[in-house]
């Protein structure tokens, strides 16, 4: 169950910053976005007890989601090269975007899902959104600490 909540995490958040990145990429394998998508059903259907209507179902969605997380990616990543910051416009239609993607997203899984199924759906992203807060707490907490050691 840890697994899946932490898969949609990543699935979710995809704001961080570049070390945290390149020490993730130096740790993982990089996986294609149809790898990552089939072990993402792969692993939800464990914990969810996913049908097999219900995986053909769940597979374009993360598959979709995956695309437009990198698609966003790449536009970050192309903003950072030429040292831009987006404008208040910008970002705010950024993260409106990201809101109406992730609303749409939940409405679809609960269309998809029984009830008990999406019950649980819900706690593994709230566990996995917690779990996240609290790295990101301990890598701040870190970054203070080493900051205060080259003082």
């Amino acid at each position: 169950m840890k697994k899946i909540a932490s898969i949609l995490v990543l699935v979710f958040a995809f704001t961080f910053t570049t070390q945290a990145q390149k020490k993730r990429k130096d740790k993982r394998p990089n996986l294609s976005v149809e790898q990552r998508t089939e072990l993402a059903v792969k692993k939800m259907t464990l914990d969810l007890d996913l049908s097999k209507k219900q995986q053909d179902e769940i597979k374009p969605l993360l598959m979709n989601q995956a695309a437009e997380r990198k698609a966003a990616m790449e536009k970050r990543k192309a903003l950072r090269v030429e040292d831009k910051k987006p404008s208040a416009d910008e970002l705010f239609a950024m993260r409106s975007q990201q809101l109406e993607a992730k609303i749409e997203f939940k409405n679809k899984m609960k269309d998809i899902l029984k009830a008990e199924q999406f019950e649980k759906f819900e706690k593994m992203n709230e566990e996995r959104k917690q779990k996240g807060k609290k790295m990101m707490k301990r890598k701040r907490m870190k970054k203070r600490m080493e900051n205060r050691r080259e003082r």
